[in-house]
């Protein structure tokens, strides 16, 4: 997340008060009324036409926070009631759903249809520019004016009006989500509503925090991981590196917290990551010394799955390494070979790793786990601290920084100047479309600036995540405070 917005402050709201009523073993008895709760008699709605239809939005926004979606609803008389049970009611031999993202319908609704408007820049002129060339016929203009509007049922959003007025009297309005999306992987359906195509979609979330409606959600596994811990199952988290950037406490005071809710153990993901900065290094050389051009990185998963959707010609210089969470959860299995391993971690994507990976049990965000914790009211300042058994260096657990991936390889090779020279290791960061294009051109070249390449999905890696609970100014603050307290290196 970028900035604060009531966005994310309504998404975490309402998954504390579904944590607080599971608390308190009322979730189905209660959680009918909660819409009304939220949105009492004569309360302001602002942006929504109706109280009900904003009770309607906290219904659906719902489903996917218990891990459904809108698909799941056959009935709209059906009570959430009968949704929680649907979504107690899921075992381990349940198939999970197709989809990892989903579209509130009822909360996708303000957003342009036409993505072009004529304002009142327009001067009427004799040239009429925009008319002549529409494709479509879909420019009028007035009689006695000559100013010109366009005719939204026509019009295709292509654009040439808006580029052909001398006055740029056009003006383009986005549709925050789909100009968000790298890969165009999030259009309107048939209805108006947007709809993703996971066959397209790379999981950055960069639409999840760019829908200014909160239509956009992830499907949810808290309320799966929260039932295997109250059945007294063990339930073991491995916690990415991207921690020290997400709350106001010590690392030591955030695994206690997860303790105290009932986790059975935390295991860090950096403990894992050192595996993936060795294996890694290694690979690098054996690969540049066999003549290979260059090679990328291969943790963030949402690279992972741009490779794979849409720059194929790619694949030969990805490191085969496995991700931290990767080596982190067969660390958990062998240390806990019968517990439940949750990755909990600023990504979306982890989800559509932890798909291949059956190590892997469930993915929880910061986000959620904030939740969590303000559900349980948790007081960092209360908890117990709890301290790793096992010591990761500095260098894995700067992992969740861009350039922490290609620096910590680098540290652990101990590569002298003309060697560090030679491979020039550099980042792309933030996947968006000139870095997608700038990654594609590598790719069909075979040619790059370097000779290693980090790849990382968001804007100043991890600790930006789209699952993160904090801003990106509060948490490079946090992350950089946090970091320089880790004294053991390579």
């Amino acid at each position: 997340m970028a900035i604060k917005n009531n966005i994310m402050i309504v998404r975490q709201r309402l998954l504390k008060e579904l944590v607080q009523l599971w608390r308190d073993n009322s979730l189905i008895e209660n959680i009918d009324r909660l819409p009304i709760k939220l949105t009492p008699k004569r309360s302001k709605h602002p942006g929504r036409c109706c109280i009900h239809k904003e009770r309607a939005v906290w219904r659906y926004k719902t489903l996917p926070l218990l891990g459904l979606d809108m698909s799941d609803e056959t009935d709209e008389l059906t009570p959430l009631s009968s949704y929680v049970k649907m979504a107690l009611g899921r075992n381990d031999q349940s198939k999970p759903k197709d989809n990892i993202m989903c579209v509130i319908d009822e909360a996708c609704s303000s957003c342009v249809q036409t993505n072009y408007e004529v304002t009142s820049l327009c001067r009427g002129c004799v040239a009429r520019s925009c008319m002549h060339n529409c494709p479509k016929n879909a420019i009028r203009t007035d009689a006695e004016t000559g100013k010109a509007t366009i005719d939204h049922d026509k019009c295709i959003s292509c654009g040439i009006c808006h580029d052909s007025c001398p006055y740029h009297a056009i003006v383009y309005i986005p549709v925050p989500c789909e100009e968000a999306c790298p890969v165009k992987a999030i259009s309107k359906d048939e209805y108006g509503i947007e709809h993703i195509d996971e066959s397209k979609c790379i999981f950055c979330g960069k639409c999840l925090n760019a829908c200014p409606f909160g239509a956009i959600f992830e499907i949810s596994q808290a309320f799966d991981v929260l039932k295997a811990i109250r059945n007294n199952e063990k339930v073991v988290a491995i916690v990415a590196p991207a921690v020290l950037s997400q709350f106001d406490a010590t690392k030591e005071q955030v695994y206690g917290a997860f303790l105290q809710i009932g986790f059975n153990d935390v295991i860090e993901v950096a403990q894992g990551a050192m595996t993936t900065v060795s294996t890694e290094g290694h690979e690098l050389l054996e690969k540049l010394d066999e003549g290979q051009a260059f090679m990328t990185t291969s943790c963030c998963p949402s690279y992972i799955e741009l490779v794979n959707k849409h720059i194929p010609a790619m694949k030969p210089y990805v490191s085969s390494t496995g991700s931290p969470m990767y080596y982190a959860a067969r660390i958990a299995k062998e240390k806990h070979p019968d517990a439940k391993i949750v990755f909990v971690g600023p990504c979306v994507a982890k989800r559509s790793e932890a798909r291949r990976d059956d190590h892997v049990d469930y993915v929880m965000t910061f986000e959620e786990i904030a939740s969590i914790f303000e559900g349980y009211e948790i007081d960092f300042a209360q908890v117990k601290p709890y301290e790793m058994e096992f010591t990761a260096v500095k260098e894995a657990h700067g992992f969740a920084e861009a350039g922490g991936v290609a620096g910590a390889v680098v540290s652990y090779l101990k590569l002298d100047t003309d060697r560090l020279n030679e491979i020039n290791p550099i980042k792309v960061t933030n996947i968006n479309k000139k870095n997608l294009a700038l990654l594609a051109a590598y790719a069909k070249t075979g040619k790059a600036p370097g000779k290693f390449i980090e790849v990382m999905a968001c804007e100043n890696g991890c600790i930006t995540g789209p699952g993160s609970s904090t801003t990106n100014r509060e948490g490079k603050v946090r992350f950089t405070k946090g970091l320089a307290k880790e004294d053991l290196h390579y």
